[in-house]
């Protein structure tokens, strides 16, 4: 357990294991305890960072979220990476952490050996994003199992956190901001996007979307598991794990 100042703020981190470096970003109003639960199987061949991004689980708190959020957790996914001072390390990001993994290689190619981005919808949000969030929020307030999944990861004052982070992803979306804030053909870490065919909360045509990104990328690949929910690194938790080991092994140099 350990924290790193971004910003004047306290970020949590913990590290778990031995071996290269591979550091774990969760998704929108998640925490770093979800990844805590997949250790077993990387702390074998990998010292796994988990960090809980700023305003989520064991970090300090913010008043907001910026709109341009997942390109704020890029920077403090760098300013972790710059705090470890363990040379490259490798990411894996996944649902929202998976925009601020890309952005993150985007913005400090010398940082990262290899990039694994699961579960996420890609360029854009879909077309029913916003309707399908506030249904989908609504819903999960008046759920008592994903009370207290949020619970478990963030703690008493998880319904703010997740207002805050509903009302940043809606401005988000109304004001079509970019999710990425370079073009994707600069690129140049080894990425793996990854995700499920039968993932319903990412759009429908994700083999086409990543398919595509694939294709600007310079050294880029596709791996999707024909069935799962979301995201694919916990539905599909051991085959991803074979899946990212293999991919990170293949480039590191």
């Amino acid at each position: 357990m350990a924290y790193f100042k971004y910003q004047d703020k306290s970020i949590f981190y913990e590290a778990y294991g031995q071996g290269e470096p591979l550091i774990f970003l969760h998704g929108n109003t998640a925490s770093s305890k979800m990844s805590e639960l997949l250790m077993p199987l990387y702390e074998e061949n990998f010292r796994c960072i988990l960090i809980d991004f700023l305003g989520n689980g064991q970090s300090e708190r913010v008043e907001s979220f910026s709109p341009d959020m997942w390109y704020d957790e890029a920077l403090q996914t760098i300013a972790l990476a710059e705090h470890l001072q363990c040379g490259k390390v490798s990411l894996v990001g996944t649902s929202g952490g998976a925009w601020a993994a890309v952005n993150a290689a985007l913005e400090r190619p010398d940082l990262f050996h290899a990039i694994i981005a699961d579960s996420f919808d890609g360029r854009t949000l879909n077309d029913n994003f916003s309707a399908n969030l506030l249904s989908e929020r609504k819903a999960a307030k008046e759920d008592p199992q994903a009370r207290q999944f949020y619970e478990y990861c963030q703690g008493a004052d998880r319904e703010k956190i997740i207002d805050l982070d509903t009302n940043a992803l809606l401005k988000c979306a109304k004001e079509k901001r970019p999710l990425f804030h370079k073009p994707l053909e600069e690129l140049k870490t080894p990425t793996l996007f990854m995700g499920s065919r039968e993932d319903e909360s990412c759009r429908y045509n994700i083999e086409e979307e990543y398919r595509e990104m694939a294709s600007l990328c310079p050294q880029a690949s596709v791996f999707l598991f024909p069935s799962g929910g979301h995201p694919a690194l916990f539905s599909n938790a051991e085959e991803a794990a074979a899946q990212i080991k293999k991919f990170i092994n293949e480039h590191i140099s």
